[in-house]
């Protein structure tokens, strides 16, 4: 199937409320992202069609008013349409000040979260983000989100890990630590190899058993978040390409719009609150679905 990227929408910005990185609003009509991670928390609904996504190996599909779909920090995971008709998303990655790392393990293990008054209350987040003005609003909606979805993990257990995957594990840290701190520079896999006094294969082996994607995809998608930071603080695209790792701006180009759906020019072209009139799956003005404890 050929992409239509005539049919794709999307807008990102940053919004001035503590605890979120970035408010992301898209309609992807046939869409694919690769494996990939983050350093935030990706908390997601979805207002029309349905989404397939894997985390940790595991596949999952996100559809209607009352699924809420949570993805935690350097836990691989990708997405793609299900049907012709696409799908309407939109996300709010959360730092971890308002879920702690703590609680990744938890969150990996159960990702779709069927709560219809969570799925209200990012709604009504939403909504508050989409006007400039109303940043206490926001803050106070975020808190009763952090309150329930604090009460879904706290009541999950994290499964033990084997000896042997605590080896690979850290290995795999190792080298994840090496990769975060050379993100704009790179590495070669030899030179990993030699750093950590690992075989080449036996790291890569480690590392895509840990983490589910092999090194080379892990770094791509460091640099991809952090591409979206620096366009949405106002830098230009062939600015970022250097600043992140990219050999130019056609080689972010590239990995962006795999990653992300859109270009790097189209990703900041159209932000910022009061873009649209945000309604509810059931065409009710948004602004009726209750206040902040709702």
């Amino acid at each position: 199937m050929i992409g239509d990227r005539s049919r794709t929408k999307v807008s990102a910005w940053r919004p001035a409320v503590p605890g979120i990185a970035e408010v992301f609003h898209a309609r992807f009509v046939d869409h694919a992202y690769p494996a990939h991670t983050h350093d935030t928390w990706a908390l997601m609904i979805v207002d029309a069609g349905s989404v397939e996504f894997a985390l940790d190996r595991h596949r999952h599909g996100a559809t209607g008013t009352d699924a809420v779909v949570l993805l935690p920090p350097g836990v691989p995971h990708d997405g793609r349409t299900v049907t012709a008709a696409g799908f309407r998303k939109r996300v709010l990655y959360l730092d971890t000040t308002v879920l702690p790392e703590r609680f990744t393990g938890r969150a990996a293990g159960v990702p779709l979260l069927l709560d219809g008054l969570l799925w209200r209350r990012v709604h009504g987040l939403h909504t508050a983000l989409a006007h400039a003005g109303d940043a206490l609003e926001a803050e106070s909606r975020l808190a009763f989100i952090r309150e329930r979805l604090h009460g879904h993990l706290d009541r999950l257990a994290v499964p033990r890990p084997t000896a042997s995957g605590r080896e690979a594990g850290r290995l795999a840290a190792e080298l994840r630590d090496l990769l975060d701190s050379r993100i704009r520079g790179g590495l070669s896999l030899q030179e990993a190899a030699g750093v950590l006094r690992a075989h080449p294969t036996h790291l890569v082996r480690c590392f895509k058993q840990t983490y589910g994607l092999p090194p080379h995809a892990y770094l791509t998608g460091r640099r991809i978040e952090r591409a979206r930071s620096l366009l949405l603080s106002g830098q230009r695209p062939a600015e970022v390409a250097t600043a992140v790792g990219f050999y130019d701006q056609s080689h972010l180009n590239r990995h962006f719009t795999r990653h992300v759906g859109t270009t790097p020019s189209r990703f900041t072209a159209v932000g910022g609150p009061g873009r649209r009139d945000l309604r509810t799956p059931s065409g009710r003005p948004a602004e009726e679905s209750g206040g902040p404890e709702g």
